[in-house]
């Protein structure tokens, strides 16, 4: 591996930086607050072509990979946009990977460039009430009749839901008791989403609050067979190939959060006098903001050899697995040393770090668990038995 980007990967930086910039931190409290979309932001992206960086060239992208995607995407969330500036566009950027990989060429020519542009928003619907984590226990079901599906069920934490025209859609078209795997049955739609057989309520929640994240329910909704992904049944791998991708591309965003949540930490460990001196002399101040910062680079690692792997074609669901667990924890370990710095202050929603902290918060817990993490090392890797 050559740990120093390219010179295009350092223009990417500085590019988004520089457009970043435009939008600084109390634009995305003001947005977090009012519960509002971010359209200037994520229309100035699009026109910037960012959303389109993975998408391959024949169909109004850039071709580029995964490791250009997660530097986007990393400094996204270090100018201070954090999560609510970032999931808007990762969910364009890994959430059509299966459509890139298995969508048919009509589907591809039909949706791909809209979605690059920016002018088609693609929402994520897999999880469900009481299946969770557990993917094949999914009951949201898709009959055909003809050349037509008709969807009926409900999902949870619809990220976007209320903002997209269209959903990458997982159902069972097979009941699980009449396959021979659980994996088996499962099918990826790309459906419509502002129908009238489709309901969307937004769901309260701590924080990234720019973007909502939604509870759809689906009564006998239409889906033409023509917005299948791939072949029927076979969407349980089709939705695997984008993990890998998602997990490196999360993690990214998790770095992001911690650089800039240091960054003002330090700032004010710096600045805040106390007893006549700075407090960032204590080192009770400055020997936890500089465990942060070696955690923080140590995730980094992870995340580049994981995105390395992934665009070199090689397995790499350990290490992007790796990836997203280190830099969740170094993330929220820094967000919450950057609210202790500020003491007092830290609470207080002007100096910014409360949201940071918040948003870094859910790294832990979407879009998988830590826990899950951890499951999946402690069998795939080190070959211990499976404990769920």
């Amino acid at each position: 591996m050559d740990f120093e980007l390219t010179d295009e990967q350092e223009l990417i930086k500085a590019s988004v930086a520089k457009l970043c910039s435009e939008y600084p931190d109390d634009y995305w409290r003001q947005k977090d607050k009012a519960h509002e979309f971010p359209w200037d932001f994520y229309n100035d992206m699009a026109a910037a072509g960012w959303l389109g960086i993975a998408i391959p060239e024949a169909y109004g992208g850039s071709g580029q990979g995964i490791t250009e995607a997660s530097l986007l995407l990393e400094t996204v969330a270090a100018s201070g946009a954090a999560m609510n500036g970032a999931t808007p566009l990762h969910l364009t950027i890994f959430g059509m990977e299966p459509v890139v990989k298995y969508g048919s060429d009509k589907m591809k020519q039909k949706y791909l460039p809209q979605v690059a542009s920016g002018e088609l928003h693609v929402a994520f619907g897999i999880t469900e009430p009481d299946a969770g984590t557990d993917t094949t226990s999914i009951t949201t079901s898709a009959r055909l009749q003809g050349d037509t599906y008709i969807v009926k069920g409900r999902k949870v934490w619809t990220t976007k839901a209320l903002q997209s025209q269209r959903v990458l859609l997982l159902v069972r078209t097979t009941p699980k008791d009449k396959v021979k795997k659980k994996t088996d049955g499962l099918t990826l739609l790309l459906a419509e989403l502002q129908k009238d057989e489709v309901e969307i309520s937004p769901i309260e929640k701590v924080g990234r609050n720019a973007v909502a994240t939604c509870e759809v329910v689906y009564d006998d909704l239409e889906v033409h067979v023509t917005d299948r992904v791939g072949e029927e049944g076979k969407g349980f791998k089709y939705l695997l190939s984008g993990l890998n991708a998602e997990r490196v591309l999360v993690a990214s965003e998790a770095l992001g959060i911690g650089r800039v949540a240091l960054h003002r930490a330090v700032n004010y460990a710096n600045e805040r006098v106390v007893f006549g001196r700075p407090i960032g002399k204590n080192q009770g101040v400055a020997f936890p903001l500089a465990e942060a910062k070696m955690r923080l680079d140590a995730a980094e690692l992870m995340i580049r050899k994981a995105s390395w792997m992934l665009d070199r074609g090689l397995p790499c669901g350990a290490e992007a697995n790796m990836a997203k667990w280190l830099a969740a924890e170094a993330s929220f370990q820094t967000a919450d040393q950057a609210m202790q710095t500020h003491g007092g202050f830290g609470y207080a929603s002007e100096y910014h770090v409360e949201r940071y902290w918040r948003e870094a918060r859910l790294m832990r817990i979407a879009p998988i668990s830590q826990e899950m993490i951890l499951n999946y090392v402690s069998e795939h890797v080190l070959g211990l038995p499976r404990s769920y």
